[in-house]
């Protein structure tokens, strides 16, 4: 009866982590979830965090470019339809990362007006709400940020790519207002999410991201990634 009960048990948790999976990006290759991750990552997880690990190896390494001549325009002015679906980048990451999401009433949801989100960044919930004092609260993070991709590669890229980079929601992510402001254009090397459970995934993404786009890293970089992804398989 014991044996019976613990395999029951397993096969409850691993039913759990399937479904946990299929909460990943359907837009894109990424196979991590949105939110504050479980402290034991699932097995697609797990392959996610082994293939940006073998990425990182083929990822070019050398020291920043000036910034000069970065602007947040030189990658798009402000959020794009990339694909074309009626939303523009921001409120498709909305609507992707939130909970319980209300939207304007239109033909196509689109606006996000409220939700519940669970910032991966910090593990707290923050009721969301969209208005002028109050949007700034859940705001979009660039995984890689654009100075940062300005410094490593970007200033070389077609204005076309740069715009790809800046409104791709593999590069995407909703997080605390504050939190994203702190981290501001700092690479891996200098900042990390302070929910520890959740650092293996943004290291993760923040590899496929450059190994996508062809940016490079910094050795600094590159060796703070590579220690935590090593932890992570």
């Amino acid at each position: 009866m014991r044996l019976l009960r613990r395999t029951l048990s397993l096969v409850i948790v691993a039913s759990t982590l399937g479904l946990a999976s299929c909460s990943s990006l359907a837009s894109t290759d990424f196979t991590g979830t949105t939110g504050a991750q479980a402290a034991a990552p699932s097995a697609d997880q797990q392959a996610s965090y082994a293939k940006s690990l073998d990425q990182l190896e083929d990822i070019t390494i050398k020291g920043r470019a000036p910034k000069t001549g970065y602007s947040r325009e030189q990658f798009s002015n402000g959020w794009k339809d990339t694909d074309n679906n009626g939303c523009d980048a921001r409120n498709d990451i909305l609507a992707r990362d939130l909970d319980n999401v209300e939207y304007k009433p239109a033909r196509v949801d689109c606006v996000v007006l409220s939700g519940t989100f669970h910032d991966p960044y910090t593990g707290k919930t923050i009721d969301f709400e969209r208005g002028q004092s109050t949007s700034s609260a859940v705001q979009i993070d660039h995984v890689v940020a654009l100075s940062d991709a300005w410094q490593k590669g970007a200033q070389k890229w077609s204005k076309d790519k740069r715009l790809q980079f800046a409104n791709d929601p593999l590069n995407l992510l909703a997080s605390d207002g504050p939190t994203n402001a702190a981290k501001g254009d700092k690479d891996a090397a200098t900042w990390l999410p302070p929910n520890k459970d959740f650092r293996c995934e943004y290291v993760s993404r923040q590899t496929q991201v450059k190994a996508k786009y062809g940016a490079w890293m910094t050795q600094a970089e590159h060796d703070s990634i590579k220690k935590i992804l090593t932890s992570c398989v």
